[in-house]
Parts: C-alpha cells; structure tokens; sequence
C-alpha cells in the first residue's frame, strides 16, 4: 500500500557545535550549544522550521543543571511543542529519540521534529579549578542530579569499586576475547587496530575534540600521560567526557520538506530499526562475551538491510569501550577491516556523555549525502545494557515505518540461566571474567575477578595490591586466565579474596 507523503519522515538539517573559549567565562553553557545547534540544522535545511517544531526530544546532560531543560530551551527558542521530552541517562538514547520521532511523524502526530543535546565539560573543570562563577544559567541545586554510578548495583560490586562503566566494561573485553580463543595480547592488538581507525576518522572530522591521528600501538601502550585505568583499558581507549559539544537534527514530513522547497538531495529516509535491554544489574546477566540485547537489536536491523551486516556501506558502533564494536562487527558479520565510524569515536571524536550518537548521526547524514546508500546507527546506554539501532538511507523504504521495534522477547529467549549470587562463598572459585582497577599514579588499587563456585554459583573475588603472583596471573599478555581455578577466602573486612592456587 503507497504511504502518503505526510506519513514519511525524512531528516532534513543536521548542527553540531564545538566550542573551544579562550576563558571559562567565554564558554557556552549548554542551554546555549543546543540552540545554536538547531539553528546550524535549521540553516543546514535550508528553510525555517525551527518555529514550527512541534516535537522536541532533548539528551540528558550531566555537566549543569538546569530546573526545567525543556521548558527553559523551548522558551529561549520562542516555541511551545506539543511533545518537549528531557529523558534520562543512556548513549543509546539519541537513537532511540530519532526513531521516536520519525514514528511520530510517521502516526500523523507530528510534521517537524528535532533531537538536541549538548555538554560543557571542559569549561565546567575548568572553571572549577580556578574557581570561576561561571555566566550561565543559575545551577538548579534543588533539581534531581544525574545518578553516574548505579545503585542498584549488587552490594559486592559496590564494595569493590566495580559499578562504573570503567570498571565494567573490562568483564566484557576479557569474556569475549576468551570466546572468541584470543591470548590477551591478541585481544589487545584488535582493541588498538579498531581504535586507530577510529582516531583517523576524528582527524578528519572538524567537530572533532581531538584531531591528533593515533596508531595502535601508542593507543594500548601505558605511558605517563596514558596510563592504565582499567585492565586492559589505557587512557586512550575509554571516552573523553571532557569536551563541550553539542548537535541536533531536524526531522519532517516528505510533504512538509518538498512544500518547504528543501531539495530532495537534502532527504535521508528513515527505514527502522529495533531495541532491547540487558537486566540492569549486571551480575544477573547469564554470562560476559556477548550481549543478547545486542545481538537481537543487530540481527533486526540486517533483516531491514536485507539480510547481511555487509550491505551497510556507512556504520556507526558505540565506541565507549572497544568491547563493544568488538562484538558488534561478529555479530553484524564484520571482518577486522570495518569502517566502523563515521564520527571518530567517544576517545577522539569526544564523549559529551549521552549525546555522542547525535553528533554520529549528523556525520551519518553528511555520509549518505555524500554517496553512502545505507547507514546504521548503533546506539548503547549503561553497562552494554540498553541497545537502540537504526537505519538509513537516502533512498526511500519500501515499507511504511513499523511502531512495534523491540525486539526483547528474542533477547530474553536467548538468555541462559543466571548463577545464583553467593556473597559468602569459599573454597575454589574459576573466574569467569576479570579486571584490575590502577589508581592515577599506575599503581594497582586491587583487582576483582567475577568466578563461579560450587554448585555454579557466582561471587566476587578481589586481588589484593600485594598479591603480585595473582595479579600477574592475570595479565598474562600470552594466556587467558578465564576457566582457570583458585581460592576463595573471607577477608577481615567482610569481603572475598581469591588468589590463585
């Protein structure tokens, strides 16, 4: 059946912004990024419809405050939408916020849209250490702050140290390069080869943070100014929150565009896509070298794409950790060679925490403007918990926008069984994945293995700083210490030791 042209969206304008002030005082706050974002989209367009948005949807940001964002950004812009959403924390959400919109307008309930976000990092730290009372928007100290390190997290995890991104990400890298019969060292080698092509395509993006190219081997290198955080995380290969950047996109109708005389060359059609979510806490997922949420979400947006991971000619993989593009290529099917970014990646490209798969989706519209015929946008938030894709292209679908995108029941059909938590085990426990924490001067803080016990149950094992032939064990850059076996013991401080035996 032929969808009426007031019943497809297209995206029509893209903004991005990166703001590098002489002071803090002259720094944009990001009230201020949003705004100028949209009217680049808007300029970018070529037509006015900033004041004929009527859906809004705004990235949740950490690096100020503000009482009402959405009621404040919609006041500074002179427009009273029907739909102003300010969401919560997830990089994944960008995605999710786009293809929100365009079922919107798809519905009928909405003819222009746009999605925007932005961050001050940089002039926020800034101004904090020399102590300057920045010009902005008075901080909103009584509205609810960002939660940054989860809560729900186990009891264990939060006594350990292991409840922030940081310090989880590493569980998946060390699973999944065991999976996959990778040494350490190998794993190592494709975490930096996957990051330097990600550094190239940062240095050829002029919205950038960091346009400095890097090679694999100063990526995964520990040096003093790219030291160890996580292992085998080095400075380098986590994201760089500390940028001020911000981006929108402006979404219509077919008929809204085509009346508002914006060329046809400016079209990118929305064609789907899908989402699903791991468990929250992350010691209740069935196991640490794939994600089943991620997985599902790929598998569906192959089938929009035809059937392969190789019929994308532009990509974007969530790059907060290399884990994550790591898994996404074999499940997308990928070789080591992908193209895995349009964008640069959240180390160079920059990380304005929620909002990096804005600024990737205004590269992926300059991409297929520019000759790609099929993009995808894959989108993480969490701790490899909530999964969104999307996909685009120039040329119109063939079917009409589907509302039903989640693809959850797949990923928990999928899911084995998870091991029972046994917070006051002993005797022998095999270590199911691992990491060790450094503190800023390269010295080891601990090190924490996730291990199965007897009776398969799971429990957390710290390595003590002075367990040296432990923590060797576990780095071995030439065997992977995953399967293998020793004690657990109870600590005077309630908690659990393991050394290796």
């Amino acid at each position: 059946m032929k969808v009426s042209e007031d019943r497809i969206p297209v995206i029509v304008g893209e903004g991005e912004i990166s703001d590098h002030p002489k002071t803090p005082a002259e720094g944009l706050e990001p009230l201020a990024l949003m705004a100028e974002a949209l009217r680049r989209a808007e300029t970018d367009a070529g037509a006015t419809l900033i004041n004929e948005i009527d859906s809004l949807d705004i990235v949740n940001f950490t690096s100020w405050r503000y009482s009402d964002p959405a009621a404040q950004l919609t006041k500074q812009l002179g427009i009273t939408p029907e739909h102003a959403y300010y969401g919560p924390v997830g990089g994944e959400s960008p995605i999710r916020y786009l293809h929100e919109a365009a079922q919107r307008i798809a519905r009928g309930e909405s003819t222009v849209a746009a999605v925007c976000g932005a961050e001050a990092q940089n002039t926020v730290n800034k101004a904090q250490r020399a102590n300057i009372d920045l010009p902005w928007t008075p901080f909103a100290h009584d509205a609810p702050a960002t939660v940054r390190h989860a809560s729900y997290q186990h009891p264990m995890a939060q006594a350990l140290n292991v409840v922030r991104p940081i310090t989880i990400y590493p569980f998946y890298d060390a699973a999944s390069a065991a999976h996959y019969g990778q040494t350490p060292r190998e794993a190592l080698a494709e975490s930096g080869s996957l990051w330097a092509t990600y550094s190239a395509e940062a240095s050829r993006n002029p919205n950038a943070w960091l346009k400095n190219t890097f090679s694999a081997e100063a990526i995964t290198t520990p040096t003093a100014d790219n030291r160890l955080i996580a292992w085998p995380y080095t400075k380098l290969m986590v994201a760089n929150p500390a940028v001020n950047q911000g981006a929108a996109l402006i979404m219509t109708s077919l008929a809204k565009a085509r009346a508002a005389g914006i060329p046809d060359s400016k079209f990118i059609y929305v064609w789907g896509g899908a989402d699903a979510a791991e468990p929250m806490d992350y010691l209740k997922r069935d196991q640490f070298y794939q994600s089943h949420a991620q997985n599902a979400v790929l598998g569906s947006v192959m089938k929009l794409a035809g059937g392969s991971g190789k019929a994308f000619d532009a990509i974007e993989l969530y790059s907060c950790f290399p884990c994550v593009p790591k898994m996404a290529r074999r499940t997308l099917g990928l070789g080591p060679d992908v193209q895995p970014t349009v964008t640069g990646g959240l180390t160079f490209f920059g990380a304005p925490l929620n909002d990096y798969m804005t600024h990737a989706a205004c590269g992926m519209i300059r991409a297929l403007r520019s000759g790609k015929q099929m993009g995808l946008l894959y989108g993480q938030g969490g701790y490899v918990t909530k999964h969104h894709a999307l996909v685009l292209s120039p040329k119109p679908p063939g079917d009409a926008l589907a509302q039903d995108t989640s693809v959850q029941a797949e990923t928990d059909r999928n899911r084995g069984p998870v091991p029972e938590m046994n917070p006051e085990a002993s005797g022998t426990g095999m270590v199911e994945s691992f990491t060790v924490i450094y503190g800023r001067n390269g010295e080891v803080e601990h090190g924490v293995a996730i291990l199965r016990t007897d009776g398969n149950k799971r429990t957390l094992g710290r390595i003590t700083a002075d367990d040296r032939a432990t923590l060797a064990h576990l780095t071995n850059p030439d065997r992977s210490p995953i399967g293998t076996t020793g004690t657990i013991t109870p600590a005077d401080d309630g908690l659990l030791n393991w050394r290796k035996t």
